[in-house]
């Protein structure tokens, strides 16, 4: 079983999806604090996780280092990749869609 983490990162907190192949929703998108506990509280998801787990966060000025530092450190696989990469990323909606839950859903299926 494979997991995709999708991690929107943004001043303070972010926005986390987390989906398996085939679009499948494994946890509705929540949001999670920049703090010790909120990181502790993420990581801690990540690894009861069952499978092969990939988090992809977007590399937003540094507001994304504490929270790559945080999941690498647990051992969890992780990467940041340039958002304007993420949103060029399966563009062929006519919709517009931006809010964080939407955001982190696309980065889970980059991934």
């Amino acid at each position: 079983m494979y997991n995709a983490v999708g991690i929107d990162v943004s001043k303070g907190k972010s926005t986390v999806a987390v989906l398996q192949p085939g679009g499948v929703i494994v946890r509705k998108p929540f949001d999670v604090e920049h703090s010790s506990s909120g990181l502790r509280e993420l990581r801690n998801y990540i690894l009861t996780l069952e499978g092969d787990t990939k988090a992809v966060l977007e590399c937003t000025g540094r507001y994304h280092e504490p929270v790559l530092q945080s999941l690498s450190d647990a051992g969890i696989f992780v990467t940041a990749v340039n958002p304007h990469l993420i949103k060029n990323f399966g563009n062929n909606s006519i919709r517009k869609v931006k809010s964080d839950p939407a955001d982190a859903k696309k980065i889970a299926r980059l991934a």
